[in-house]
């Protein structure tokens, strides 16, 4: 499309005047620029709120007693619902759409100690399935199993950060008991968070039947935690509901109160997350795009005086035999030139800012904001269409010139 003399001649009028070419291509830059970054930092957001689920699995509903606030076939508001080991076999052994189960007995933060070394670490006492649950990454040994749940036995899986505290290695660790408050539990497996967040490998698990014989807890569950097998939002629902129909029905409140019984629903909440960030990203692109129509705009008035500067000159081109469309060709080229150079400059330091600052940027609700090449490369070829757009009706007013107008012209 573009010639040595076409570009010979672009050249030539950019270097005439450079201010008003830096100040046009500036608009543009800084348009693709903010797009950019703002797509980024919604990227970054994103990336936050996903970590916050990413420590378990995403189909899970997490299910709490509470205390009634309705009366309810004799019973009076204010009773509180208490879970045992048989609620969480009901849900097991009944519930259609269930993946994995497990209840938990809340011991909190507890006092652990090996030898002389002593401190507070959370203790969280399950059933085997937890570790799918929380998606658990063991490094070495195993994970508390069934057979330990039948035998009570006290065992214990460590996080790396409660290693780290008592022992110099995995191989020093295994094997040796710690005591929780006071009763010895053998170690037999090590995990680390896969996420690298160092809070969530400072947690000891234990079989919850050895807990509650152990810690009085009788057959007290607390928490039970079930996830979704293929989970969708309203398969989730019609679990909630399934469970919560059961749960009132075995506990006698009414199933509409739902300060009795707290289900956190996962997967819906994940998906109210997502829709809130699809959200946001289509606000950002409608900030950035109208940032880079203002630019674009500015592109199309300045080649408005373009075509008025040159009005003579084309002129005389038209009156030598050149046709409408070489004319048009001629004003597109310059727009594109300038829309697109300028695009790439902003579109390059707006990647180079994000990639230089994401390191810094390690927070709880905000990580790594990054910009998508596959964005950058349509907002690239937006950006050239927009600059062709931009050129087209300056350049058309151009081609529509009589020569004898244009001749006159001073």
């Amino acid at each position: 499309m573009l010639n040595p003399d076409s570009w010979q001649e672009i050249y030539t009028t950019i270097k005439k005047n450079k201010l008003r070419t830096f100040l046009t291509g500036f608009s543009v830059a800084w348009g693709i620029f903010m797009l950019i970054i703002l797509l980024g930092v919604g990227q970054g957001l994103e990336n936050g709120m996903r970590s916050q689920f990413a420590s378990s699995a995403t189909n899970t509903l997490w299910i709490n007693p509470g205390t009634t606030s309705k009366a309810y076939e004799g019973y009076q508001s204010g009773r509180r619902i208490r879970f045992r080991n048989n609620d969480y076999e009901l849900i097991k052994k009944t519930e259609p759409a269930l993946e994995y189960i497990s209840g938990r007995y809340r011991l909190g933060t507890t006092r652990v100690n090996y030898q002389e070394k002593h401190t507070a670490f959370d203790v969280f006492t399950a059933h085997p399935e937890y570790s799918q649950i929380e998606q658990v990454e063991i490094l070495t040994g195993r994970f508390i199993n069934q057979l330990d749940i039948e035998h009570f036995e006290k065992v214990a899986t460590i996080g790396v950060g409660v290693r780290d505290f008592f022992f110099e290695s995995n191989r020093e660790a295994m094997g040796k008991y710690i005591k929780i408050n006071g009763i010895p539990f053998k170690i037999v497996g090590i995990f680390d968070d896969d996420e690298g967040r160092r809070d969530n490998t400072k947690i000891i698990y234990t079989p919850i039947t050895t807990a509650q014989r152990a810690f009085s807890g009788s057959n007290r569950v607390h928490t039970i935690a079930a996830t979704v097998k293929n989970p969708t939002v309203e398969k989730s629902l019609r679990m909630e509901e399934r469970i919560r129909r059961q749960m009132a029905k075995k506990h006698h409140f009414k199933e509409d109160d739902d300060q009795a019984l707290y289900i956190w629903n996962a997967v819906e909440q994940l998906q109210d997350a997502l829709d809130m960030f699809a959200g946001i990203r289509i606000f950002i692109w409608i900030i950035g795009i109208g940032t880079i129509i203002a630019g674009i705009v500015g592109v199309s008035n300045i080649m408005a005086i373009v075509v008025k500067e040159r009005t003579k000159e084309i002129g005389i081109r038209k009156a030598i035999g050149a046709r409408p469309w070489g004319v048009i060709g001629l004003i597109l080229q310059e727009s594109i030139v300038i829309t697109t150079f300028a695009g790439y400059i902003g579109l390059v330091l707006g990647v180079v800012l994000l990639e230089a600052v994401s390191p810094l940027f390690d927070t709880q609700f905000f990580q790594h904001p990054s910009a998508d090449i596959g964005i950058a490369i349509r907002a690239t070829v937006v950006l050239v269409a927009s600059g062709a757009i931009a050129g087209f009706i300056p350049a058309r007013k151009a081609a529509s010139i009589k020569p004898v107008v244009a001749l006159r012209d001073e």
